[in-house]
């Protein structure tokens, strides 16, 4: 029996068709309900006048305590520490020796000697194993593992309870929580703010564009700090966010989540790595969808400058990568985008499911977000065929009305071109439970900026999705 990500691959043949085969299917936000009005509302609410995001479930905590927590920090980051003071958090972003991105989290410094990492596994794998790699003397490391995908009515547990309260209102609703004035500080400034008469820790955040905190404490606080929100809310116009809207807000705002982590080839550490993952880790069964098909599992592997983390890289720390991203030129790399789709071809994809015969439909494009595997790769063409990049991340906007993608593509393409993107896989689909037996189509695209949202655009100004300087 397989025991670890090396066995399963020994064991599989072609790891592109292992993974494009997988029955993991979509990535799962757990526990929270679908909807507690409806998507749209929702979406519109997060532009118009605030919302509450529950974001208690569907990430990891990775508590580092310890004065080696830095240290772990340091040695796996494109990030500089210089910097990264008590009551700061940032973006993490790890790299394998050849310079390709494992995956991405925030890192919260609560105090002098605690990090705590609030992401997704294939980041979290990495710090555990390069923890115990290191044998660092002076780190302890608390798992707390996101919530079951499907929990069954199991009772679920978690560390913190972790919200975000976000919009236009947002500061309005944050100040009568409160009961007075709060400083805005920089983003992603850590501080504290009263709730219902208990200090909660706060970041300084905005999702939506407008300045807003995230929040967390406790998770047995959970249902109290919630409610009280929830009614201090009301009169501003506020709802709650179901887990069905949610991860789309990241179409308007341009984070690309769960790129491939690149992990499957390389010797020498990464070889001891997929030896240490186990047999059901998240890399080994972790569902890659859509018409980017190839053999070599490296074509789907992305740098930092891709996925728009360019700004992260600092070379005045040794860290696992470095060498390799010394070595490229940033000028070179394919670029983030989002593609604005066209209409006509979305009411096209969406009417055929309605044809009377026997030809397929087209793959089935769900609302708000359209994504059917856990890794995203949809063929981006030019007018001749030639692949110039991927489609990563997909679904609806009701505040922009429009069908949007976060997209990889040739760092030559200029804003505003018309291009193409394969929608649907090849031969009627591959074996995920989330695809159907459908044909692929071709769909315009207008290659359009990054955030797509004017709002966060104009807004987010130093924003960790823009331009932010780690």
């Amino acid at each position: 029996m397989a025991q670890s990500l090396q066995d399963v691959l020994d064991s599989s043949g072609n790891v592109v068709e292992r993974l494009r085969n997988s029955k993991i299917g979509a990535y799962i936000y757990p526990v929270v309900a679908p909807e507690f009005s409806n998507w749209r509302s929702e979406q519109r609410a997060w532009r118009e006048t605030a919302v509450l995001f529950d974001q208690s479930h569907h990430m990891d905590n990775l508590i580092l305590r310890g004065a080696d927590a830095i240290n772990l920090i340091s040695d796996t980051a494109i990030n500089s520490v210089a910097n990264f003071s008590v009551n700061k958090a940032k973006q993490y972003v790890p790299t394998t020796p050849a310079g390709h991105v494992i995956g991405d989290g925030i890192i919260f410094r609560q105090e002098e000697d605690e990090i705590v990492y609030v992401g997704r596994a294939p980041s979290t794998n990495w710090l555990l194993f390069n923890a115990e790699r290191n044998g660092y003397k002076n780190l302890e490391i608390i798992e707390d593992r996101r919530s079951p995908s499907r929990p069954m009515g199991k009772p679920v547990k978690r560390e913190y309870y972790r919200f975000q309260i976000q919009g236009p209102r947002a500061w309005e609703i944050i100040e009568k929580l409160h009961g007075g004035e709060l400083e805005q500080l920089k983003f992603f400034n850590m501080s504290w703010m009263n709730i219902d008469g208990t200090q909660v820790r706060t970041l300084r955040h905005g999702m939506s564009g407008a300045p807003g905190l995230e929040i967390w404490g406790p998770y047995a606080d959970y249902d109290r700090i919630r409610d009280v929100i929830l009614a201090a809310g009301e009169e501003f116009g506020m709802l709650a966010v179901g887990s069905r809207a949610y991860p789309s807000n990241t179409l308007e705002s341009g984070w690309i989540p769960s790129p491939l982590p690149a992990i499957y080839t390389g010797d020498g550490i990464m070889a001891e790595y997929r030896a240490w993952l186990g047999a059901d880790s998240y890399e080994a069964n972790n569902a890659v969808a859509g018409s980017f098909v190839s053999d070599n599992i490296e074509d789907y592997y992305l740098t930092p400058w891709e996925l728009g983390y360019g700004s992260f890289v600092k070379f005045d720390h040794d860290f696992i990568g470095r060498e390799a991203l010394e070595k490229i030129d940033p000028a070179t790399q394919r670029k983030k985008v989002t593609l604005a789709w066209d209409n006509a071809d979305i009411q096209r994809i969406q009417s055929s499911l309605y044809t009377d015969g026997e030809e397929l439909p087209f793959k089935y494009f769900d609302l708000p977000l359209a994504n059917y595997g856990s890794s995203n790769y949809d063929k981006v063409i030019d007018a001749d065929g030639n692949v110039v990049g991927f489609s990563m991340f997909t679904g609806y906007s009701a505040n922009e009305k429009r069908a949007l993608s976060l997209a990889i593509i040739n760092h030559d393409v200029p804003e505003g071109a018309q291009l193409k993107v394969v929608w649907g896989e090849e031969d009627g689909g591959t074996a995920k439970t989330t695809v159907e037996p459908h044909q692929q189509t071709e769909v315009t695209v207008t290659v359009s900026p990054v955030p797509y949202s004017a709002v966060a655009r104009e807004q987010y100004q130093t924003g960790w999705r823009t331009n932010y300087e780690s």
